[in-house]
């Protein structure tokens, strides 16, 4: 997904252009609101420092006592305005940010939940995790960074320099003298923190890949003793990150700290040469007093505006990860005038072929499905039988022929709707951590409980399910810990039959069962079977014996069909699949 060389498109005025006008216009108002208290916040440090001339010259030199309770009352609304708007600021950027995070978040799972199963394939879950968690929380704050940095930093500067050349312009020329020197290594700075963001960010997303493959794996973790072999894995990655991360913060402190050493040479300046005006009468204590109060007062916003800088490229680097995925297309689309379901669900699969890059899976397979029949798929591991399955549901797009059902060639039917006929039991049957019912329902609230109460009996579930201490109502857990792979498919053939579809697919939704539990499933699997149009993947043979049509499949072509006691007879591949796998059968 990373592009190898620096694309216009993902620079950072216009990453920064694009979040603005796809999360941040909305809340236009509520920005500018944040804006204005930021620029009263910032305007109370000019106000602050000019206030210090008549409390010297005016208090404490001249002995004015009156003056104590006007120029402390000033001071002291100051501090109340300046603390009033920065808690508003804090409240409307919190609010802003967390809304704005949560919508880019919901955005960009919708959008990938529209790609390519050739995506995910290619695109590990723990990184792509990490774009959607990670990367938008590194761009949360940035505008409430930016605004405080331009509506109270640089307004609180202005303010400052205002006060600084009323007092002495040339006092104020001396303290600003070595600014330009930042300009060169704030370049070089910026660049280089966004190639380590970049790269940074890259490896969170290892990280949590290789998290996800030891949490979803830890029972054969433990008992083949890989504990030490995990946690090297891990300590590497880890160790990548912190590198990264020790050099970001080492770059972003690069400009505060050169920051401090110019503020320091203006100090130096202007106390050499003010100091001797103030010895000579030139100048009254009260104006040095209050221009030194404004020089100091500009050192903590030169600071954090050093430091946006920093800010700004760090979440650049995420930006432009989030938007390049964003700007990832699908390439399995519906048409743009699709054609409808067709009544009949015959399927034709004519002359299909299929590589994954230099590895050819499907090499002209053809063969036909009769509708409300059962067909069968055997061959060996590698033959394409499941890759069959993920063409008939578009999953993947052949390289050359096509498949009809109903005599409809499935590329010129809306996705939802080819979709929308098929159910599919597999081997590993997906259950989310919702309870028994809700892993049924999926979101549903049309069911009448009567029906659901069929579904369960005919799916063998209310077997189990009323032994549990919830019922239906109990926890499957993550990926269905909770219950057994028997229970976990009989939930699964409950979901299909709710689900009503006319086609079933069954990819080996039988083979990881013990005995017991493979006879309840396949009592479940031929009643769900029944007037369906059914196609099988099995590798033990002795369960679609009864099919009405078996394909036989090799390294990616059919090489015979027909019933069970005709391939046998034919003493072909089949017969010594049975023979491999019966003995003297």
């Amino acid at each position: 997904m990373e592009s190898p060389r620096p694309d216009p498109r993902y620079a950072a005025r216009r990453l920064f252009g694009r979040l603005w006008r796809d999360y941040l216009r909305p809340h236009a108002g509520a920005m500018a609101l944040a804006f204005a208290l930021m620029v009263v916040e910032g305007s109370t440090l000019g106000a602050l420092s000019w206030m210090i001339e008549p409390l010297f010259d005016r208090v404490f030199v001249a002995g004015e006592a009156q003056a104590i309770w006007w120029v402390g009352g000033a001071i002291l609304g100051l501090f109340l305005l300046r603390a009033v708007s920065s808690v508003a600021f804090k409240t409307l950027m919190s609010r802003i940010a967390q809304r704005s995070t949560t919508a880019m978040q919901v955005d960009l799972l919708r959008h990938l939940l529209r790609l390519d199963a050739a995506f995910f394939q290619a695109n590990p879950p723990g990184a792509l995790m990490e774009r959607v968690q990670g990367d938008t929380l590194a761009v949360q704050g940035v505008w409430a960074v930016v605004i405080s940095g331009v509506g109270r930093d640089v307004v609180s500067l202005v303010s400052l320099a205002v006060v600084a050349i009323l007092i002495d312009p040339w006092w104020t020329l001396l303290a600003v003298v070595a600014m330009p020197a930042l300009i060169a290594p704030a370049v070089i700075a910026q660049r280089y923190i966004r190639k380590k963001t970049a790269a940074m960010r890259a490896t969170s997303g290892d990280r949590s890949t290789q998290l996800d493959e030891v949490f979803h794996g830890i029972v054969p973790i433990k008992l083949n003793a890989l504990e030490a072999y995990q946690m090297g894995r891990f300590g590497r990655i880890v160790d990548r990150i912190v590198r990264a991360n020790v050099k970001i913060e080492a770059s972003r402190a690069v400009i505060p700290a050169l920051i401090d050493v110019i503020t320091g040479v203006g100090f130096f300046l202007v106390l050499v040469v003010g100091g001797q005006e103030i010895l000579s009468g030139e100048k009254s204590l009260g104006q040095f007093m209050s221009f030194f109060t404004a020089m100091a007062l500009t050192f903590q916003p030169l600071r954090r505006l050093g430091a946006l800088t920093g800010i700004w490229q760090v979440a650049a680097a995420s930006l432009e990860r989030l938007y390049r995925l964003f700007d990832t297309e699908p390439t399995i689309l519906s048409p743009p005038v699709p054609r409808p379901a067709p009544a009949d669900t015959e399927i034709r699969v004519e002359d299909v072929a299929l590589a994954f890059g230099d590895m050819p899976v499907l090499r002209g397979v053809s063969f036909v499905a009769e509708a409300g029949r059962t067909t069968a798929l055997v061959g060996a591991s590698g033959a394409g039988k499941s890759t069959l399955f993920n063409v008939l549901t578009r999953m993947v797009d052949p390289e050359r022929g096509r498949v009809t059902v109903g005599g409809t060639d499935i590329r010129e039917m809306d996705l939802a709707t080819l979709r929308a006929l098929f159910s599919v039991v597999t081997q590993d049957a997906l259950l989310f951590d919702e309870t028994i019912r809700e892993n049924i329902l999926l979101g549903r609230t049309d069911v009448d409980p009567a029906r659901l109460a069929q579904v369960l009996e005919d799916a063998h579930v209310s077997d189990f399910v009323a032994q549990l201490p919830k019922g239906l109502d109990s926890p499957a857990g993550p990926r269905g810990s909770n219950l057994s792979g028997g229970q976990r498919q009989r939930v699964a053939i409950a979901r299909a039959l709710l689900r009503d579809t006319p086609i079933l697919l069954l990819d080996e939704a039988t083979s990881a069962l013990d005995a017991a539990s493979e006879a309840v499933v396949q009592a479940a699997l031929e009643r769900l079977s029944r007037g369906r149009t059914t196609l099988v993947i099995a590798h033990r043979l002795a369960t679609i014996r009864g099919a009405d049509k078996i394909v036989v499949l090799d390294r990616g072509r059919v090489v015979d069909e027909g019933r069970h006691e005709e391939l046998i007879a034919r003493g072909g591949l089949y017969a010594e699949l049975c023979r491999l796998q019966f003995g003297e059968d």
